[in-house]
């Protein structure tokens, strides 16, 4: 397993674990964490990122991501995955999404997450 495939594995591991120091510890001190969606909310820098994680594993009771395949190309990864949680805010109501993931590493550390799913299916499941 080459640097970058071994970086994703080990985010999704810490992010599956709901270990949000060890999630931290998976990224670089200017990482960029991107989300396309509508309702997503973007970090820059590690600190930032960390400030948000026990909110958001609080909220996304159960978060588990299940990568369909991780496709490696240099210091780049593309992840589709599939997203499954309960949203504590929406009364523990299950939701399950499919996303993509554009992960770049440098050094071993995750330097950049860009984030690609439809806010728009949350809200349908949550409705």
């Amino acid at each position: 397993m080459n640097e970058t495939h071994a970086a994703v594995e080990a985010y999704l591991a810490a992010l599956n674990a709901h270990d949000a120091d060890a999630v931290a510890a998976c990224v670089a001190e200017d990482f960029v964490n991107e989300h396309t969606s509508a309702t997503g909310h973007s970090r820059r820098g590690r600190a930032e990122y960390r400030a948000a994680l026990p909110a958001f594993l609080q909220d996304f009771a159960d978060l588990r991501y299940v990568p369909e395949r991780v496709l490696v190309d240099g210091d780049s990864a593309a992840v589709p995955y599939v997203m499954t949680f309960r949203m504590r805010s929406a009364g523990d109501r299950p939701v399950r999404i499919r996303g993509v993931f554009v992960f770049t590493v440098a050094d071993g550390l995750v330097t950049r997450r860009t984030d690609y799913w439809d806010s728009g299916e949350v809200r349908r499941q949550l409705a």
